[in-house]
């Protein structure tokens, strides 16, 4: 597979994500938490894959650096409030599976993010 591929497979990866973070968010109750977990998860998660694509139209070595640090940044973050909410136990979707896609994208970034 070549990088070009490699790329498109992620950008779509990530925005398959996002999209299942925010179906998780919309499934989350109306208390005041779970709002706060609503939107720190929403931000986060769909954060991913948008600095992902940026990474990719990036001007330079050092902003594609740069996007991909934050990109792993988020993913861990989201993470995070995955660990949170199922801890929790405040939602019937299918956390684990989700929260499993976080951690894969939690190492693909890493490793992405040592070979610079």
């Amino acid at each position: 597979m070549t990088n070009k591929e490699f790329a498109k497979q992620l950008e779509q990866r990530t925005l398959k994500f996002a999209i299942s973070i925010l179906k998780l968010s919309s499934s989350l109750p109306k208390t005041p938490e779970a709002l706060v977990l609503r939107n720190q998860l929403s931000k986060s998660g769909t954060s991913i894959g948008a600095n992902y694509r940026e990474a990719n139209r990036s001007r330079s070595k050092k902003d594609f650096q740069n996007k991909i640090k934050i990109s792993l940044s988020e993913a861990c973050e989201t993470d995070y409030w995955l660990e949170i909410i199922e801890t929790l136990n405040i939602t019937n979707s299918n956390i684990k599976e989700i929260r499993g896609e976080a951690k894969e994208l939690l190492a693909i970034f890493t490793s992405i993010s040592s070979k610079l």
